[in-house]
């Protein structure tokens, strides 16, 4: 422990802001006022008590003195190494200040009592071990430094207390942390104390000096790097001129890229994914094939039209006169159009254009026979709207990458189709005609109509994420127009997210106006005649939308139309005919040969199908539109035919339980019906539904096949100018069946006059054009019993009246 010795009275020399400890000697400048009131009071104290001159040293900080100074004595008064007055003084031991006191000089004296700071020998070993310890760090921090003559001087040191104020030279101690040293009078505690601030900042410059090597490390790789890419780009340049090639390097194409990626305008979220990629971009080699890939990328990403959109046009009437223009009929079509067209203007004129980041696009999808104009409608919609259109064809496609697009990691990675269609079109809101959907098949590759569902939804097509892209594309202002032949081929969750429209078919008036108004004009430009040269009446053209085509749409009329020209245009070249030239029907026969589709009243009584019993005239729809369905029934000998029914012409599963059904129908109520149905008991029945190579199935033709049975019972001819369609059941009930639009169309274009249909059917009546039902004689029924009576002739009669053709 340290102990107390006899009393000092000293001169006090304050320091400001410096501490000395023990052991230390000090330069301090005579020209403060205070150091040199100091030495001199002591010089005046030494001349009568023998010694050096002795002062007090004790730190002022902020005005304030410490309560342990340290004794020192002047060792040399002199010049300091700047020509200033200046003395020496060395610490010698620790002095508890006491009272002021007075003395010579016009310093401040005071009574202090001097600290015995000695320790007892041999040391302790715990305390060994600290000065061990405390060497170890001295050194170590020594040779950093280079201090390589002070390492000895340090290890010569015994003393604890000694060892302890060595660490008074220490730069990288605070004046607080030297006060605390030069407080702490208890030898061992303060070795402890200078041990644990030497460790700390051996710690702080251990990782100071980690953290300046990492960085000069990154510094060093950069400058390297910086070095070899400059070489490099120097190698190449010198090699493109030895070459004599021309072009940028990849330092010049990354910073053109990045160039246009902050000049162009795109979306947020899309510029920060282009910026990401600019810098792979820079950071790749040129030998790195994803180099080229972020190319591409960034090439399609920069034509993407983010921001391009199309103003509509909200001429409502002028809308509705380009589509009357530009297509006869389809009066369901155009009114959608139309309203949507409506409804945008309301909504423009509301500010209600964006809601909840979704626009107002359309997705309709157009159903309908070949032919009918389904495509070419689409360009037209997009003219009314004053949009830009794109095609895209699905027929065929197996790939699910053809719609979402590729992995960028593939080779020759492509954006998906929907993708592309809005670059070809160069705007954010076109009109995108998807044809063939129903065309779309599956494989090992993907299901494509299952990667329709997103990009056809109007609840999610605002953040379509294409795998090519990988941003977000916003297709909810995009007014999708899906094309198809058959419903029943697109899949039910596709087909949900669509508004179905039906296209069934033009009736023959209005195959006429299209054919002088559309048809005509084109071919004729194609056949190189004017329209003063060549003029088709509307005579021949009924006639050619007659008999000799018959479809539901107007393809094979306009083959006809351009086949009649040709004619004409090579017979007026090879000098037998002149013109100009009108074309009749009387000359369409020595044209283009006689018509193939005469109507079955037209033809004579003994050729038509129906002019034997057991045939009737049915009503059926096909992919091509509705068309006529002849059922034929017989009975096999008794003798060589075998029991039963036997069923011919490719049919399908329902329509087989349909003729079961007519002929269960037939043997309950055969005597109801005056029928000799015994005839049924022992002898074969077989019905044939001819054009046996084209499959057919569905309920509709029930109450054909008991007609035709009857027919063949009673011995009665069935009516050649009679079609009918229904379900037939057990209880001899007509139900409901679909298609009747098409139905009666396929009835008009082939010259029936009576048309029957299940009662349940009459509301589909009203989408049956007026000039078609004007012309049919339509009958509602709900029993078989009434379809008979219609149906068949009277016995008497033998065969049917001939009945005028409907025109």
């Amino acid at each position: 422990m340290a102990s107390t010795s006899t009393p000092l009275t000293l001169p006090v020399l304050p320091l400001d802001g410096e501490v000395v400890l023990p052991g230390m000697v000090v330069p301090l400048d005579l020209s403060d006022s205070e150091v040199r009131a100091a030495v001199e009071a002591a010089q005046a104290a030494a001349r009568t008590t023998p010694g050096k001159p002795r002062v007090l040293l004790v730190p002022r900080i902020d005005g304030t003195y410490a309560n342990t100074g340290v004794l020192g004595t002047v060792e040399q008064v002199g010049r300091l190494a700047d020509g200033d007055p200046g003395a020496l003084i060395r610490g010698r031991s620790r002095v508890r200040i006491g009272a002021g006191t007075t003395g010579p000089g016009a310093a401040l004296w005071v009574e202090g009592t001097r600290v015995d700071e000695t320790v007892p020998e041999p040391l302790p070993g715990h305390l060994a071990e600290l000065v061990k310890e405390y060497k170890a760090l001295a050194t170590a921090w020594l040779r950093k430094r280079g201090a390589w003559q002070v390492v000895d001087r340090v290890q010569a040191i015994d003393d604890v207390s000694a060892l302890a104020d060595n660490s008074g030279y220490s730069p990288f101690l605070t004046t607080d942390q030297k006060v605390e040293l030069l407080e702490t009078t208890d030898p061992v505690a303060r070795l402890k104390l200078a041990t644990q601030q030497l460790r700390d900042h051996l710690a702080e410059q251990d990782v100071a000096e980690t953290i300046a090597k990492d960085v000069q490390e990154g510094v060093d790789k950069q400058q390297r790097e910086f070095l070899l890419r400059r070489q490099l780009e120097a190698v190449r340049k010198e090699l493109r001129e030895l070459n004599g090639e021309a072009g940028k390097d990849s330092a010049e194409e990354s910073d053109d890229y990045r160039a246009r990626v902050e000049a162009a305008d795109l979306p947020e979220k899309v510029r920060e994914a282009a910026l990401k990629e600019v810098d792979k971009l820079e950071r790749s080699s040129d030998q790195s094939p994803e180099g080229s890939w972020i190319r591409t990328w960034l090439d399609t990403v920069l034509e993407m039209p983010w921001n391009e959109r199309t103003e509509d046009a909200y001429d409502i009437r002028g809308a509705q006169a380009v589509l009357d223009a530009e297509h006869s009929g389809l009066e369901d079509v155009k009114e959608r159009i139309t309203e949507y067209l409506a409804v945008r203007k309301r909504r423009d004129d509301r500010g209600l254009g964006v809601v909840g980041g979704r626009r107002g696009g359309a997705v309709l999808a157009l159903v309908g026979p070949p032919g009918v104009g389904k495509t070419s409608l689409g360009e037209s919609v997009a003219h009314a709207m004053g949009r830009k259109f794109v095609r895209v064809a699905l027929g065929g496609v197996r790939d699910e990458a053809e719609i979402r697009g590729h992995r960028r990691t593939y080779v020759g990675a492509l954006p998906g189709r929907v993708v592309r269609a809005i670059k070809e079109a160069g705007s954010m809101n076109p009109v995108v005609l998807l044809d063939e959907i129903d065309k779309v098949g599956s494989d090992f590759r993907g299901d494509p109509a299952a990667a329709l569902l997103e990009v056809l939804d109007p609840a999610q097509n605002h953040t379509f994420r294409d795998h090519y892209l990988e941003v977000e594309l916003d297709l909810s202002d995009v007014v999708f127009l899906a094309t198809a032949n058959v419903l029943e081929a697109i899949p039910e969750a596709l087909a949900d997210r669509m508004e179905i429209v039906r296209l069934d078919g033009y009736t023959e008036d209005e195959k006429v106006v299209i054919a002088r108004d559309h048809l005509l004009p084109r071919q004729l430009e194609r056949a190189g005649l004017d329209k003063d040269e060549v003029t088709i009446d509307e005579g021949a053209l009924r006639k050619l939308a007659g008999e000799y085509t018959r479809e539901a749409g107007v393809r094979t009329l306009e083959r006809s139309v351009a086949r009649l020209l040709r004619k004409v245009a090579a017979q007026h070249e090879l000098g037998e005919r002149k013109l100009p030239f009108t074309v009749r029907d009387e000359d369409l026969r020595d044209l283009i040969g006689r018509p193939h589709h005469v109507p079955e009243s037209a033809q004579d009584p003994a050729e038509r199908r129906t002019s034997v019993p057991g045939v009737a005239t049915g009503l059926a729809v096909t992919g091509a539109g509705g068309d006529v369905l002849f059922v034929e029934a017989s009975l096999a000998d008794p003798e060589t035919g075998a029991a039963g029914l036997t069923l011919t012409g490719q049919l399908g599963d329902v329509m087989k339980e349909s003729a079961q059904i007519a002929l269960s129908f037939l043997r309950s109520h055969g005597a109801e019906l005056e029928l000799p149905v015994a005839d049924l008991k022992d002898r074969g029945v077989h019905i044939h539904f001819p054009a046996g190579a084209v499959p057919k199935d569905g309920p509709s033709a029930g109450i054909t096949m008991t007609t035709a049975l009857a027919s063949l019972l009673s011995g009665r001819l069935a009516r050649t100018d009679v079609a009918m369609t229904g379900e037939v059941s057990l209880t001899g009930r007509v139900l409901p069946i679909g298609g009747v639009k098409q139905k009666l169309l396929a009835a008009h274009r082939a010259g029936v006059t009576t048309v029957i249909i299940p009662k349940r059917n009459e509301p589909d009546l009203d989408d049956v054009p007026a000039e078609v039902l004007d012309k049919l004689d339509v009958h509602a029924v709900t029993d078989v019993r009434q379809v008979l009576e219609l149906a068949l002739a009277p016995a008497t009669a033998g065969v049917t009246p001939e009945v005028p053709v409907a025109a």
